[in-house]
């Protein structure tokens, strides 16, 4: 009896085997997705390992496409003549303008579906950073072409295989080895086709990781840029390349979707152009033959015209400069619509390198605060997905129409092209209203980077602390030889401070004394083996306090001039800072560079500390300015908002500025470029304390040696982790209860 229950079991999986293998591509990828992003639900962060499996999958696939795009170029462009690839090159690079259009229209027309929201970030050293040169010729021209192969640069490979395919077109006897580029290129394509049947694995395991691991909080601050473009790549996705397809050839919606889903969903998790050039090349070829068979080289002008327009700017990524467009929003200095011309050429242009060199460049040239790269990254997170779907679709619809074109097989019926103009109107504006109506009334937005700098807590306090609110009297201290025999005595360090010297020294919501030299005071302290006691000092008298032994030195953001040096003694530098202005979001851009600084000449009226050396180094900027001095950065900050002064620009540091306009988020910080002025921190000391001096200096060294400088500057002065961060949730943890 129990042989045909082996005989049924056997059965039975044998259908289900032949279920699973008659199962479509399409439908084994989305059953992977979806139980990829199931897993990374339930896992959370233990699912980080997959991305393992996730970078083998994608590597996988990268392995053989640049060697396809290479054989492929030569090969296609090497069998046409002379007269082919000049009508190739016309044709195709009409319909490549076409689709450039769609995209450039599409990123003017996203602003407007901004809300008017406040916003402000801590200090970013790009703020500090001249953009890099675009290299051209570097990205395009090879001066050696295994190098380009060796290093992945695609643009250069492709230009190189461009010029070998047409120095080949008048070779005499070419078919023998046409033929045999063909063999490899068919022989690649089956390697392809063998790593696409393992997507299914390889992207259940790069959505588990991401969905396990990416931070719903990590994407709030960006809600906006996020909804926007995805709703714009949808309409490009779904509507205007389909539609521009369906307009001029044969080819129908549902048909090009059902040739280039599997692609699509591909290039949407893997984030990956690249990757999935040979799936659309296929697709191109399929379609295209399928409504031209009489013309049967129509088919490898679409296996030309995908790799050949890798190289080339795609709609998905002019789609990401709108990125440019929604940091000024976002830095509320929005672009002028007499600016719109230039950035759309710029942006072409910009575009044939790295986006993330590109868009540095625009920020910087349209002087909106370069921290916002950081932004940019993190949407890149999502953005970059939803980009590479677009890329994909682009370069099939550029591949189709332009071998189309090139057979004179396009056609163009009037009434569909005015309907299809309506339509997209249409679209366009019930995009617009319709996210701007939800951001306004659906989508909540509260203010709180002021609540995460004032939320800030030392990091590390582990010894007894006492914090002075009054000015006290010195310490009765036994006459020892030196201040730090003195300080080691009495076994308690006395560290002064000045209120409000932001993000250096100053009171959180808990009514806490904390900031980047607070915590420095506790570490020495602690690593001294003594308590600690927090004094305040009146800022233009510390060297009267130090002369007078209210403190042993002075922990509160000090710059280092010479007539402060000449009054007191300071510890080596453990910090510099960068001279900039603190203005209205309104006028930035007055101050985003020294030439426009200069050009205001004597309409100008800045706010200085009064220390002599910042006037002078004020007049380095606007010799023609009126200053205007105050003996304290709080008494200077009130003065400018209350604006009773009519004062331009507050002239401090980058790093201060940024902390107040995180409390203020109606300012903005510009560092003019070209002229970045530094100014040293250190801690003054009195000048007969040279035991305490060399102490300090030779702590400070550490310190700078173990990282902990690093550590406090990331925390303190650019805000990384300044909001508590828990562990990412999930089902395993959260609702099981599992650690």
């Amino acid at each position: 009896m129990p042989a045909p229950r082996t005989q049924t079991a056997a059965s039975m999986g044998g259908t289900i085997l032949r279920r699973l293998r008659a199962t479509s591509l399409s439908a084994r990828i989305g059953a992977g997705l979806l139980l990829g992003i199931a897993t990374g639900l339930f896992l959370g962060e233990a699912a980080d390992p997959l991305r393992i499996v996730a970078n083998g999958y994608v590597r996988l696939l990268q392995m053989t496409v640049l060697p396809y795009v290479m054989v492929s170029l030569v090969a296609g462009l090497g069998s046409l003549d002379v007269l082919q690839a000049r009508r190739l090159l016309r044709r195709a690079g009409a319909v490549l303008l076409a689709l450039w259009g769609i995209a450039l229209a599409l990123v003017v027309a996203m602003p407007l579906a901004f809300p008017d929201w406040e916003s402000a970030s801590f200090f970013s050293t790009s703020l500090l950073a001249s953009p890099e040169p675009f290299d051209f010729l570097g990205l395009y021209i090879p001066s050696n072409p295994f190098h380009a192969l060796a290093n992945n640069v695609v643009p250069s490979v492709v230009f190189f295989s461009g010029v070998v395919g047409i120095a080949l077109m008048g070779v005499p006897g070419k078919q023998p080895f046409l033929h045999w580029l063909q063999v490899v290129a068919q022989a690649l394509a089956g390697v392809n086709r063998f790593v696409v049947r393992l997507s299914p694995l390889g992207l259940f395991a790069i959505a588990a990781q991401l969905a396990g691991t990416i931070r719903p909080e990590e994407l709030e601050r960006i809600q906006v840029y996020l909804l926007s473009y995805g709703v714009f790549a949808a309409l490009l996705v779904f509507w205007f390349v389909p539609g521009l397809v369906r307009l001029v050839t044969p080819i129908g919606t549902r048909e090009l979707f059902a040739a280039s889903r599997d692609a699509l969903v591909t290039a949407f998790l893997t984030g990956e152009l690249f990757v999935v050039l040979p799936m659309l090349s296929e697709a191109g070829a399929l379609l295209v033959r399928r409504h031209a068979p009489a013309q049967s080289d129509t088919g490898a002008l679409a296996e030309v015209l995908v790799p050949a327009s890798f190289s080339l700017p795609h709609a998905g990524k002019l789609l990401s400069l709108s990125f440019v467009l929604f940091a000024g929003w976002f830095a509320e200095a929005p672009l002028e619509a007499s600016e719109y011309p230039r950035f759309a050429a710029t942006g072409v242009l910009s575009a044939f390198g790295s986006l993330n060199a590109a868009i540095p460049y625009l920020l910087d040239l349209f002087r909106i605060p370069a921290d916002a790269f950081q932004l940019f990254l993190a949407s890149a997170l999502v953005n970059s997905r939803v980009g590479t779907a677009v890329a994909a679709m682009h370069t099939l619809a550029l591949a189709t129409v332009g071998a189309f074109a090139m057979q004179g097989g396009l056609r163009l019926d009037r009434a569909r092209l005015f309907r299809f103009l309506a339509v997209s109107c249409l679209l366009v504006a019930a995009s617009v209203l319709g996210l701007r109506a939800g951001f306004e009334h659906l989508l909540a937005h509260e203010y709180t980077s002021d609540r995460v700098l004032t939320g800030m807590q030392i990091i590390r306090d582990g010894v007894p602390t006492v914090v002075q609110r009054t000015p006290q009297p010195p310490p009765e201290d036994p006459p020892l030889a030196s201040q730090l025999a003195r300080v080691t005595a009495r076994g308690r360090l006395r560290v002064g401070y000045v209120v409000d010297a932001l993000p250096y020294a100053f009171v959180n919501a808990r009514g806490d004394l904390v900031g980047f030299d607070i915590e420095l005071a506790h570490r020495l302290a602690q690593d001294l083996g003594l308590s600690l006691e927090l004094v305040p000092v009146e800022f233009t008298a510390i060297a009267q306090h130090l002369a007078a032994a209210d403190c042993d030195l002075v922990m509160s953001g000090i710059a280092l001039t010479p007539r402060r040096a000449a009054a007191m003694a300071f510890s080596r530098p453990y910090l510099d800072e960068h001279l900039g202005f603190v203005t209205f979001d309104s006028r930035r851009k007055d101050f985003a560079t020294r030439e426009a600084v200069r050009a205001q000449g004597s309409r100008l009226r800045l706010a200085v500390l009064g220390l002599p050396y910042y006037v002078e180094k004020t007049h380095l900027y606007a010799p023609e300015a009126e200053i205007v001095p105050f003996p304290t950065r709080g008494e200077l900050v009130e003065a400018f908002l209350r604006g009773d002064q009519r004062l331009d620009a507050m002239v401090i540091s980058a790093e201060r500025g940024s902390a107040w306009s995180l409390l203020h988020p109606e300012l903005s910080v510009a560092v003019p470029q070209p002229l970045v002025l530094t100014v040293p921190l250190a801690w003054p000391v009195a000048r007969r304390d040279a035991d305490l001096l060399n102490l300090l200096d030779a702590w400070i060294e550490l310190k700078r040696r173990d990282g902990t400088l690093d550590e406090l500057y990331e925390y303190w002065i650019l805000g990384r982790n300044a909001a508590p961060r828990g562990p990412r949730w999930s089902v395993l943890r959260d609702v099981l209860g599992w650690q």
